[in-house]
């Protein structure tokens, strides 16, 4: 059995339990004669801003109810931020004491958790994953066991390697870990594998993280979504910004929601395109490996890859040198582009290598 929301709660840290939250005009107050929160109240300065000198409701409640109908999940289970890093740095703000806490990660992974705890203070122990590329759970949760770490932090399918981790070993560590296990599903809808989403009407001590920067196309408008138990939401909305989803960010994302089937398309091509580049990568002979994806990048080992990667940067192609990240010797990572994107990257590769 997972941990209880109790005992999450008692991980919560006593000044954040304490905390009284700043309460904004537009908690109180959404129509009437607004004079209560200094805007300006001669409106915005051209046509184009129309109705942006006020400020947005501090929960974007329809967009909450769109994609919780999305996700198969209710409301209050729903946390928008600003990109997905902002969930991330809210739970460890929350859950980790600065100067005492501690999470636990899996790399090679997304860097940004590392980031935000060196930020907060917070010790990083780090269980690398298996030259597959998969999860050593009884290591992680002895791990857990002498250092109680309060928050896990997986990423499926992974940043950089592509690959969906075991689902049957991330339930058995949602189960067993004495804590918080955020699952950064970024990449999710380019897998076969269904979210977990609905899993944290089941699982307390479950956060799944999801982005609009992938599959949506809308990295610009920097959206990021957690989804928990409510008492979790909730711990994040009392610390979050008064305002942190702008308007603007609000009425593109709804208005995604009316293009579903534009994106799926795209979804749809972009795996296809992964599957071509995938094998005219494997074809090269300078090529190692080409390590399967379930995300819309592959990672690939391939001779003098540093070397490789600055001469791709010289001539305008750029994607990412993974060489020094644990079981990433002489990786390089690239984004799946458009089939003539993908054709110009095969080509160059070719003359660089042969």
């Amino acid at each position: 059995m997972s941990i209880t929301p109790d005992k999450l709660d008692e991980m919560v840290r006593p000044n954040i339990q304490a905390l009284a939250p700043y309460r904004s005009a537009r908690d109180d107050f959404e129509t009437g004669l607004l004079l209560d929160a200094n805007e300006n109240s001669y409106g915005s300065p051209f046509p184009e801003a129309s109705g942006l000198n006020r400020y947005p409701h501090p929960i974007p409640k329809e967009l909450r109810t769109r994609i919780a109908k999305w996700r198969d999940v209710e409301p209050e289970q729903v946390f928008t931020g600003v990109g997905s890093d902002e969930a991330i740095d809210l739970l460890i703000r929350i859950y980790c004491e600065p100067g005492k806490g501690s999470i636990l990660t899996t790399p090679p992974t997304y860097g940004m958790y590392n980031v935000s705890a060196k930020i907060h203070n917070i010790t990083v122990h780090e269980i690398p994953l298996t030259a597959s590329f998969q999860v050593q759970t009884e290591a992680i949760l002895e791990k857990a066991r002498t250092e109680r770490p309060s928050i896990l932090f997986l990423c499926s399918p992974n940043n950089p390697t592509g690959n969906d981790l075991d689902r049957t070993q991330i339930l058995k560590l949602i189960e067993l870990f004495p804590g918080l296990v955020v699952v950064d599903e970024a990449y999710i809808d380019f897998s076969k594998q269904e979210s977990m989403a609905p899993m944290v009407r089941q699982y307390p001590n479950l956060v799944v993280l999801q982005t609009f920067s992938k599959s949506f196309g809308l990295a610009g408008i920097r959206l990021g979504l957690a989804f928990a138990a409510p008492n979790v939401i909730n711990w994040m909305l009392k610390v979050k910004s008064p305002y942190n989803i702008n308007t603007l960010t609000a009425r593109m994302a709804l208005k995604a929601f009316d293009h579903m089937e534009m994106i799926r398309f795209h979804i749809a091509e972009l795996r296809k395109e992964r599957e071509r580049v995938a094998n005219a990568l494997g074809k090269l002979v300078a090529v190692e490996t080409v390590f399967p994806s379930q995300a819309n990048f592959l990672l690939f080992r391939i001779r003098d890859a540093e070397q490789v990667w600055k001469t791709l940067t010289e001539q305008g192609i750029i994607i990412r040198y993974r060489g020094n990240e644990p079981g990433c010797t002489n990786c390089l990572r690239a984004t799946i582009g458009l089939p003539d994107e993908n054709d110009r990257l095969i080509r160059a590769l070719q003359s660089i290598t042969s």
